[in-house]
């Protein structure tokens, strides 16, 4: 694992607010696997929910999670579009929005949804893929200018002209540890061709996509080198995004997979660390068959650790040890439940994961529309009061979790 600096200043910034800096130790103490104060907290919220969350406890219009309760830590993302273009309008009502993007995805955006549709690719065959060039990975526009972007500007919300990355990191680095962020070659062929298109065409052709993954590799590699060196002074960590399984295993074959994709996630690793930063790897779906090779590139934490696919943070803590953080794994399906018994239990259970450190407490991917408002606000209240070290979780304490 990489080590990293607490101070979390760099000449010519001023300095950040005490409380910032209590944080900032918090999680890198965590991300040690050393016991800071508490158990530091995070999440990723939909924008369905937050609306909801003001409603239901009486908030300003403007009101923010993250300020509300003083989160832990908070991600930031580039302009990551292979192509650096303004959204192309193809359809708009008052119900919904049809746009092309950076990534060449044909994406319907129906407003009353939670999450848009990726209808199609302009990127259709694989001799496409395999000829497509990309723009400069170190282009400024992706850091310092605004624009549209497929990540930031189309999800369970739609947002034009997002603001310029470096902007939106130096306003939150006075308040939060801020990480950047880059996705890996996966991630990105599911949003330049679809999750169908990538497995088809792995089987079919799998030494010719094993090129196209190498040069998309080397594309987002770059990419994140440039991340680092555009936010050096403002970033406290880095994130790789990168969903490489499902509910049962991996998409492709783990051994096509450490052949081919590993290599870049190592490198990114590498490159962080190198810089100071702590790495969390983002990877939906259960990864149990690969788990060990996170560990051996050196990665941090790992996020999300969905419970739906078979993740267990307590499990995986008994038999992983501290050679690795784990970041998420509360059940939001639970979450959406409301009923506080039973938030009660799964939240304190999984905080016996929190021993020793290595723990960030948050759900299992996102906080979903179908979450409530006070029902989150009971967990915060509940990781605050039972995530203080040492641990005392009464009755939810588990043997051989340390």
């Amino acid at each position: 694992m990489g080590m990293f600096e607490t101070t979390g200043t760099a000449v010519g910034q001023g300095q950040r607010k005490e409380s910032t800096l209590r944080k900032l130790d918090r999680m890198n103490k965590t991300m040690r696997h050393q016991e800071p104060d508490r158990v530091p907290i995070g999440d990723f919220f939909w924008g369905g929910f937050v609306r909801r969350w003001r409603q239901e406890l009486g908030l300003p219009g403007d009101a923010s999670p993250y300020y509300h309760y003083d989160l832990d830590w908070i991600v930031t993302i580039p302009n990551m579009d292979p192509w650096i273009r303004p959204f192309q309008t193809l359809k708009e009502t008052s119900e919904e929005v049809v746009v092309k993007t950076g990534f060449g995805a044909i994406m319907r955006k129906n407003f009353e949804m939670p999450m848009p549709e990726m209808a199609a690719w302009e990127t259709e065959t694989f001799e496409q893929l395999e000829q497509a060039v990309f723009d400069d990975p170190r282009d400024p526009r992706r850091f310092l200018a605004g624009g549209d972007n497929q990540i930031a500007g189309v999800g369970d919300g739609f947002q034009r002209n997002s603001p310029p990355w470096l902007d939106t990191v130096k306003s939150l680095w006075p308040d939060f540890p801020v990480y950047g962020s880059m996705m890996e070659v996966h991630e990105c062929l599911i949003r330049l061709v679809g999750q169908s298109n990538t497995m088809l065409w792995i089987g079919q052709y799998p030494e010719r996509m094993a090129q196209v993954i190498h040069r998309i590799g080397e594309f987002y590699l770059e990419c994140a080198k440039a991340t680092i060196d555009t936010g050096k002074g403002w970033l406290d960590g880095f994130v790789i995004w990168g969903d490489v399984a499902y509910k049962k295993c991996t998409f492709m074959s783990p051994v096509y997979w450490r052949q081919h994709f590993k290599p870049w996630v190592a490198k990114m690793a590498e490159y962080a660390h190198a810089h100071g930063l702590p790495v969390i790897y983002h990877g939906c779906g259960n990864v149990k068959t690969i788990f060990e090779d996170y560990i051996q590139i050196g990665i941090d934490s790992y996020n999300p650790l969905e419970a739906k696919a078979g993740m267990d943070v307590v499990d995986l803590r008994r038999q992983y040890g501290h050679r690795i953080g784990f970041c998420g794994n509360s059940d939001i399906q639970v979450w959406e439940t409301g009923d506080p018994v039973a938030v009660r239990q799964e939240v304190l259970r999984k905080l016996n994961a929190a021993r020793g450190g290595g723990y960030i407490f948050q759900s299992d991917h996102s906080v979903s529309s179908a979450v409530s408002g006070k029902t989150y606000d009971y967990i915060v209240k509940l990781v605050r009061e039972y995530g203080r070290y040492p641990l005392e979780l009464g009755e939810f304490n588990l043997a051989g979790v340390a």
